[in-house]
């Protein structure tokens, strides 16, 4: 599957079918929680929110080996940055979530339309071109549809 199409069309549309209070088969966050956590993830690919690199230098050409292969995050897969208790809802319902999020994915695909060859910073994986960005995005979403129970 095209993973630009699964993230403006296909994520969406399984994320309407899950319940806002679900609970992951790992992690803290709820439904709602998951798909806001997944909206602030794209829009660090907008270019509105500079970020730090926190991985050494030397290990990104590991880093981004994995994001370019077919390899997809583990289960119960730690991110360093995220506390170990769920942050608090920020929009008044899922359905509010979900429009947040495909207005970021809208957002995402409209910088780098207008800034072709540009480079983003993720805080893990270092400078990202779009179709990196694509990818690492298409591979976060997969991960929290399994968490989920979305995807299998």
């Amino acid at each position: 599957m095209d993973k630009l199409i699964f993230l403006k069309t296909e994520l969406p549309k399984l994320l309407h079918t899950l319940n806002p209070d679900a609970k992951g088969n790992w992690g803290v966050m709820n439904g709602q929680q998951m798909v806001e956590h997944f909206a602030e993830s794209v829009s660090f690919a907008t270019g509105k929110n500079n970020q730090n690199l926190y991985t050494p230098p030397e290990h990104l050409p590991k880093y981004k080996e994995f994001v370019m292969s077919e390899r997809h995050f583990k289960p119960n897969t730690k991110n360093a940055l995220l506390a170990d208790t769920a942050y608090p809802l920020a929009k008044p319902t899922m359905q509010d979530a979900i429009a947040h999020l495909e207005k970021e994915i809208e957002l995402f695909i409209n910088y780098f339309e207008e800034n072709q060859g540009a480079t983003l910073t993720n805080s893990f994986f270092g400078e990202l071109n779009f179709e990196e960005w694509t990818t690492l995005l298409y591979k976060h979403a997969v991960h929290h549809c399994k968490q989920f129970g979305l995807l299998t």
